[in-house]
């Protein structure tokens, strides 16, 4: 048969609509959400009979080709309104589900970019549910009954940690660096080390928030080697800033000379020119203490001389998207002036997550217990081994159809922090008998609470490390129902 002849067989969208099957969806997801749904299925069977239709000598081989074998093998009539109600049905449940949604971690990676980078943990969220599922008192001063400062707690317990006179929080530290540029040096030239102009992710480059800022770059030294004497002879009257640029995400090695902050120092008080430092992870502890590689420490960074300096408030720190702004109060009070501010400034729920985890800072013990994010850099490896059996033994009491074993494994920071360490973990191995490991993992993320793994040698990996312990029952009556290691396809691994 002819394509077109099978385009004609498709129904109308209104003829849809008035049948049983779909009219039934209309009160619960309203006309407009239905027919939509039914319009892009529509659309999706054109594409499907394009790609099926040679070949095929009737309805129901098509359908087949089209992921309705139940239907055919079952002996019920099946035909495309059929396989039409069926997919608009699944349509709209997933349309009025949330896009957004809890993962559990498998892939080892504690920084995950793409599954939000910090955790926050239970008490803290519930600290903040409290507080911002109300009225808050954002911009309200309780005890002079008058408006108050917005994230004045926030600055305090930062000064308090960093010694710094002031500080601020915008929404990211690209927004943190871009009101620094754009308030102390539009209009004018900032120098930066050629070896430090870098790319964060997602094409977005150290030279572009300079232009975006209005400040002139102005580039000294070379990738792997920027002396004192680089900075100097670059310094003019339009020179309103030094910015030095922490290569978070990658390092050069070998015949390479840095100058740091301190070294710069001089040139501060020689030309009166302020010192900006982005350390992007942005520790808050000394990291070396925990067998960890050291990263440059936001106090430090401020007692050896820099002016102002920014970082991310979910890598390191463990804690929401946020720019954190720390250093000399003249500097941040004209931050505070510039109109941009306003426009980057933090909302109610990432101040309230901010404030939460910064409280947690001023009691060592508290800090590593209920920050996930440190708590999971600096777990031992005893501790993870110990972690791995357990989920092990759920898995091999379930008698899934796989080879379950422990893993030796490495685990990695992620988030652009500590690029070249690895820290060494334990995962739980799973080689399933009767489908790939490809299906498997990707059968893993179309669970209720989907589960993020990663591959190695046909084994699906599940790195204790960074797997949440107390859903581990739940990940296995999860993979029970979902009858996951099934050779059987599901219609929508088909499509």
């Amino acid at each position: 048969m002819e394509k077109q002849e099978w385009y004609r067989r498709i129904p109308k969208v209104d003829m849809l609509l008035e049948t049983d099957g779909i009219r039934q969806y209309i009160p619960v997801y309203g006309y407009e959400c239905v027919r939509e749904a039914v319009r892009t299925e529509l659309s999706d069977l054109r594409a499907q009979i394009a790609q099926f239709a040679e070949g095929a000598a009737d309805e129901d081989v098509l359908l087949n080709k089209i992921c309705v074998q139940d239907a055919a093998e079952s002996g019920q009539s099946a035909d495309f309104r059929i396989l039409l109600t069926d997919r608009i049905g699944a349509r709209l449940l997933k349309m009025q589900s949330p896009g957004l949604k809890k993962v559990l971690n498998g892939t080892g990676t504690i920084l995950h970019t793409n599954l939000g980078r910090a955790p926050l943990g239970k008490e803290a969220a519930s600290r903040v549910l409290e507080t911002v599922s109300g009225y808050c008192n954002l911009e309200y001063d309780l005890e002079d009954g008058c408006r108050g400062e917005r994230c004045g707690q926030i600055e305090n317990i930062l000064c308090e940690i960093t010694g710094a006179e002031a500080a601020v929080a915008v929404n990211n530290n690209a927004a943190a660096l871009l009101l620094i540029l754009c308030t102390l040096a539009q209009g004018g030239e900032v120098i930066v080390s050629r070896g430090e102009l870098v790319e964060i992710g997602g094409q977005f480059r150290i030279p572009d928030v300079m232009k975006q800022s209005g400040a002139g770059l102005v580039e000294v030294g070379t990738t792997n080697r920027t002396r004192l004497s680089d900075y100097e002879t670059a310094v003019t009257e339009t020179t309103k800033a030094i910015l030095k640029v922490h290569t978070s995400n990658y390092r050069i090695i070998g015949f390479t000379e840095e100058t740091s902050i301190e070294q710069l120092a001089p040139l501060r008080e020689k030309y009166g020119i302020p010192l900006i430092e982005d350390l992007g992870s942005g520790a808050l502890l000394d990291l070396t203490k925990y067998g960890l590689p050291g990263e440059p420490n936001v106090q430090d960074a401020l007692r050896r001389g820099a002016d102002i300096v920014c970082f991310s408030g979910d890598k390191l720190l463990g804690g929401p998207q946020a720019g954190i702004i720390a250093g000399k109060k003249e500097y941040i009070e004209k931050m505070r002036s510039n109109p941009l501010f306003r426009a980057l400034r933090i909302d109610k729920i990432t101040a309230a997550f901010l404030e939460t985890i910064l409280l947690e800072y001023r009691s060592m013990e508290r800090t590593l217990a209920r920050i996930p994010t440190l708590r999971m850099l600096t777990q031992n490896e005893k501790e993870i081994a110990e972690d791995a059996a357990e989920l092990k033994v759920l898995l091999e009491q379930a008698a899934f159809d796989a080879e379950i074993a422990l893993y030796p494994c490495r685990s990695k920071v992620g988030g652009g922090a500590l690029p070249v360490t690895e820290l060494p973990s334990m995962a739980v191995g799973i080689r399933p008998s009767k489908i790939s490991a490809e299906t498997l993992s990707r059968r893993l993320r179309r669970l209720p609470i989907p589960v993020v793994t990663r591959i190695e040698d046909e084994n699906v990996l599940v790195d204790a490390r960074t797997f949440e312990m107390e859903y581990a029952s739940e990940f296995v009556r999860m993979l029970k129902e979902a009858e996951i290691f099934s050779g059987k396809m599901c219609a929508e691994e088909e499509r």
